[in-house]
């Protein structure tokens, strides 16, 4: 079975590069650079509005679409949920990253009807998926009050059957509410750079796209592909080493650039529960 899935996840992180998915992200103006460049490293092509007059007519040209709920614009509030049903209505799949939901007061009911509209993923802290799942209050602002573990019956809760649950931490969990499965590796400077978690996103937007219809997705599942954007962040993490914050930012651009679809499949430590 996990030699089934690194062969999906090797075979998802090559398409990526084969076919450069066009991924349109509504995310934060904070971390938005490095989700385009991240996008752009891995072999896809960012798309990034959020305006409710633009993004709800540019997602249906897209291959993918990420909604990240990071630093909250006027504009973000009035455009995610009607380019979310768009993509939603046209069979994209896109990703919900519910960012610092909880105690925030607008965020946090955004977060609810974007959920509703049936995100292929969505993907988060532990304190996110425990608050969206209706069983805590958040962490503190975008960090996590709380761990995989503590959110793993939270987050099969929320799968259950109608989208996958990525919940990322020093063990990331992935599951669809049937299969769960652990993903081990990276480097803690990950939590020291601002906008890796916002990165994974458009990572996982990118490989649901080579799972979206046609001949060329078969044999790749939409949970292959969120383990693979896992995995790729992971590998290429590990690939980086040690090093300050700021250049660690730097040489993981290059490294997400640099590795191998083999090397992410063969690489990452995989565990089912």
């Amino acid at each position: 079975m996990t030699a089934d899935l690194r062969a999906e996840v090797t075979t998802a992180v090559a398409r990526v590069r084969d076919r450069s998915p066009l991924v349109h992200g509504a995310t934060g103006s904070v971390t938005r650079a490095l989700v385009a460049d991240g996008l752009l490293a891995a072999g896809a092509r960012p798309m990034l509005t959020e305006s409710v007059a633009e993004a709800p007519t540019l997602v249906t040209v897209a291959d993918a679409l990420l909604i990240n709920l990071g630093s909250l614009s006027t504009d973000g509030m009035a455009g995610f949920v009607p380019t979310a049903r768009a993509a939603h209505e046209r069979g994209i799949p896109w990703v919900l990253d519910p960012t610092a939901i909880g105690l925030a007061p607008v965020r946090t009911p955004i977060a609810h009807d974007l959920c509703a509209l049936g995100p292929t993923v969505v993907r988060g802290n532990a304190s996110e998926i425990l608050t969206l799942s209706g069983g805590g209050r958040g962490g503190r602002g975008a960090d996590s009050t709380a761990t995989p573990d503590d959110a793993a019956t939270a987050a099969r809760h929320l799968a259950d059957g109608r989208c996958i649950v990525a919940v990322s931490g020093e063990r990331d969990l992935i599951t669809d509410g049937e299969r769960t499965i652990r993903v081990t590796g990276g480097s803690a400077m990950l939590t020291r750079v601002s906008g890796t978690g916002c990165l994974l996103g458009g990572l996982t937007a990118a490989l649901l796209a080579v799972a979206a219809g046609g001949t060329e997705a078969k044999g790749v599942t939409p949970f292959a592909c969120a383990v693979a954007a896992t995995a790729l962040l992971t590998v290429a993490a590990d690939r980086v080493g040690a090093m300050g914050p700021g250049s660690f930012r730097v040489a993981l651009l290059d490294a997400l650039d640099a590795v191998s679809a083999a090397e992410v499949g063969d690489g990452v430590g995989l565990a089912w529960e």
